[in-house]
Parts: structure tokens; sequence; C-alpha cells
């Protein structure tokens, strides 16, 4: 079923300004129309009493007779009834003056109060907007400060978590570089130990090419006999011999001052 819109009631200001200025055009109306009659009513008293006065001078002069006499009081009758109508419709006028001056009492009261409620609504109505500006000021300043205090709190947030990250990042930096230290302290001892083997080694080898070439010496010394080397060349195997000793005398000092002297010294020393 289609909707059936409601009609809407008038205001109550509106429908009593309707009734009031109704009853004042009502009463200017009824007023209008008594004045109109009052004043038709007033020449027909003035023309009766004309009437009258003229049947009064005819009815007192000495030819008169019954019937002027008569006419003259029927005239003055006419008359009174007449000023009494008009009298009558001169109340009435009086009254629907005082009903006029009512009514636009009246309107005058309904208007006054009518402003008298309009200014009251138009404060109430600039109060409202003021107390709603204030209202969105304040709750702009409320909204800002909450905005400011996230923000500040995520600064923090952020510089708390960047500073663990760096603490972790330089407590993972010294383990690298304690792990780097280990791993280098491992491998120099490695090359260490490793120097002083290839130099035992080396050393080893050498002792047993020079026994072998001692003996071998002195196998060919029984061969030749009895027969003695000249004396430039016992001289100069007399110095190497104590070369040798020497540079045996010496080695391990250098070894002990330098880990990888001993490697060079034993590749440099000439195998005999």
């Amino acid at each position: 079923m289609a909707k059936v819109k409601a009609k809407r009631k008038a205001p109550a200001r509106k429908a009593a300004a309707k009734s009031s200025s109704t009853a004042l055009s009502t009463a200017k109306a009824a007023l209008a129309k008594l004045q109109k009659d009052a004043a038709s009513q007033s020449r027909q008293v003035v023309a009766a009493r004309k009437k009258a006065a003229s049947a009064k001078r005819a009815a007192s002069s000495k030819k008169t007779t019954a019937a002027k006499k008569r006419a003259a009081g029927s005239a003055n009758n006419a008359a009174r009834r007449a000023a009494s109508r008009a009298a009558t419709t001169n109340a009435k006028v009086r009254a629907a003056k005082a009903r006029v001056r009512a009514a636009e009492a009246v309107d005058k009261e309904r208007a006054r109060k009518a402003a008298a409620v309009a200014k009251a609504e138009a404060d109430l109505q600039q109060a409202i907007k003021k107390f709603a500006d204030q209202w969105k000021k304040k709750r702009a300043k409320q909204e800002a400060a909450r905005a400011a205090k996230a923000a500040k709190k995520a600064a923090l947030k952020k510089k708390i978590a960047g500073r663990k990250a760096a603490v972790k990042a330089k407590a993972a930096a010294k383990k690298a570089a304690a792990r780097a230290r280990a791993a280098a302290k491992k491998r120099a001892a490695r090359e260490r130990v490793a120097a002083r083997k290839a130099a035992a080694r080396a050393k080893a080898s050498a002792k047993k090419k020079e026994a072998a070439a001692r003996k071998k010496a002195s196998a060919g010394g029984k061969k030749a006999g009895k027969k003695k080397a000249p004396a430039r060349r016992k001289k100069v195997a007399k110095k190497q011999r104590k070369k040798r000793r020497l540079a045996g005398r010496l080695q391990p000092e250098r070894r002990k001052l330098q880990p990888n002297a001993g490697l060079r010294r034993s590749a440099s020393v000439p195998v005999r």
C-alpha cells in the first residue's frame, strides 16, 4: 500500500495569529457596517426632527385642526423613535470600536509575545551555535593533544627500538670480532705448529744428509789410503763445519723470536 503522508499541523503561534487577524477583521467589518447604519439613522433623525418641528409649528397656529395636532404628535413620536434607534446604533458603534480596540490590543500583545519568542529562539540558536563552536574547538584541541601524544610515544618507541638494534648490532659485531680473533689465533697457532714441524723435518733431513755425506767422505778417505789432502781444502772444510755448528746453536733462539724463521732458515741453509 502507498504510504499516506501525514499533514503537518500549523504551529500554535501561526494559528493564534490567524485567528487574531480574523477576529480583528470581523470586528472592523462590523464597525464599518454599524457606522454606516448610524450615519443613515442620524440623517433619519434629522429629517424626523425637521418634520416634527414643521408639524408642531402648523399645529400651534391659530387656524389649527385636530388632524394637524395628531400629525404633529405622530411626527414627534417618529422623531423620538428615530433618535432612540440612532442612540442604540451609536451604542453598538461604541461597543464595536471597543471590540476593535481590544482586538488590536490582543494583536499587539500577541505580536509582542511572538517577537519575544522569536528573540528567545534566536538567542537560543546563537547560544547553541556558540556552544557548538566552543565544543568543536575543545574537541579539536583534545584531538591535537592526543595526536601529539601518540606521535611522541611512537617517536620514543622508535628511538628505543633503534637503541636496542644498535646494542644488538654492537654485540653481534663484538661477537664476530671475537670469533675472527679466535679464528686468527687458531690459524696462527696452526701455522706456527706447521712451521715448527716443517723446520724439524728440514733439520732432521739436513742432519741425515750431513751424516750420509760424512759417512761417504769417511769411506772415500779410507779408500784413498794414507794420501793426505791439501792444506787449503782442509781449512775450507773446517770453516764450513764451524759455520754449521754455529747455525745449529742459533736456530732454536731464532725460532723463539720468529715463529716462521726456522722454516726460512732451513730453506736457505744449503744441504751438503
